[in-house]
């Protein structure tokens, strides 16, 4: 496999009535081409700004660290994401080499434009298609994602297709363009479990065919244990765990996804009780010193961590945890 996107040391904050708050804090992972890593965590963690940013697709108030560094690696080269400045320069990015699916395809839907028309639309911007040769694509692409009756359903709107049908609406509208990197966040959130795990097996058969990298975003560890090869677990806007999905969910390192795990309904056990993390996720108005994480944490190691920001540690090859249990600190308070 070859690199397909690097993003080092991603800082993101937001000047707001209250105050210029951090929203992403010092954030590094890497993706192959062909491979899908799960990004987890709660709501509120993080998640979605973290996927925005790659495509710089975040409000005009936000303010990226002067560290950050998002390169993407292209057939013709890299190319650096923060240089690019404006609509006519991003176009290469978005909707181009990285596509975005939302969680709820019908906020992302025109209602009063049908499906083929938008389909048409994105791809006459970002390709030299004729409008002939668009609605011919789309059809395809229809097709290809289990749409029966495609030419049909090119023809209808978002309101007359069935919800799992909308989701594959919007996987054939973003793989249209062909991109070498597939944002999915949430994608299955709002569907059933028999449509949430066609999906999957339709994302999974994607990498295979067309070797695009995926980054799939949701809080929930069991679908990224049935479609991730990697996952990375944020909480309150860092990165606190990276490892391989296998490794990750069966020899969780850090205290955060222990408990990620623990909340998760016991099919074997359906009488054993709950274990919800205590508290809430803090605002970002009110981020706390050290671990982010030490005020929720079960597993407090002694005052360094409400002082302390902890660095990626090795646990085992491959997997690394920011925790004090396991390593030294980033010499910052």
């Amino acid at each position: 496999m070859s690199r397909l996107i690097d993003v080092e040391n991603l800082t993101l904050q937001f000047d707001t009535d209250e105050g210029r708050i951090t929203a992403i804090d010092n954030v590094s992972f890497n993706l192959e081409a062909g491979e899908i890593m799960g990004l987890v965590g709660e709501s509120g963690s993080g998640k979605s700004v973290t996927a925005k940013s790659l495509m710089k697709l975040n409000p005009r108030n936000a303010i990226y660290g002067t560290d950050t560094k998002i390169t993407l690696h292209l057939d013709d080269g890299p190319i650096d994401v923060m240089s690019l400045q404006n609509n006519a320069e991003m176009k290469v990015v978005r909707g181009g080499a990285i596509s975005l699916i939302f969680q709820e395809p019908m906020a992302s839907f025109a209602p009063a434009i049908s499906i083929g028309d938008q389909m048409v639309e994105q791809l006459m911007i970002h390709t030299d298609f004729s409008k002939a040769q668009s609605k011919e694509l789309s059809i395809e692409m229809l097709d290809r994602v289990g749409i029966s009756d495609p030419s049909t359903r090119f023809g209808q709107y978002a309101f007359e297709l069935s919800g799992g049908m909308r989701q594959r609406a919007m996987i054939a509208m973003a793989l249209s363009t062909k991109p070498k990197l597939l944002i999915a966040d949430e994608p299955t959130t709002a569907l059933d479990v028999t449509i949430q795990a066609q999906v999957i097996d339709l994302m999974k058969d994607l990498v295979s065919e067309f070797g695009m990298g995926i980054i799939f975003i949701t809080h929930d560890l069991g679908v990224i244990a049935q479609t991730a090869d990697k996952v990375a677990v944020m909480y309150l806007g860092r990165l606190v765990e990276q490892g391989t999905v296998r490794d990750v969910i069966r020899r969780p390192a850090h205290p955060y996804t222990r408990g990620l795990l623990a909340a998760l309904p016991k099919l074997d056990d359906i009488d054993a009780p709950l274990t919800p993390i205590p508290g809430d996720i803090p605002s970002p108005l009110e981020r706390p010193p050290g671990c982010v994480y030490n005020t929720r944490c079960q597993e407090v190691d002694g005052p360094q961590c409400a002082v302390k920001i902890p660095g990626f540690a090795q646990v085992r090859e491959g997997h690394t945890a920011a925790c004090h249990l396991y390593g030294p600190t980033e010499g910052k308070t």
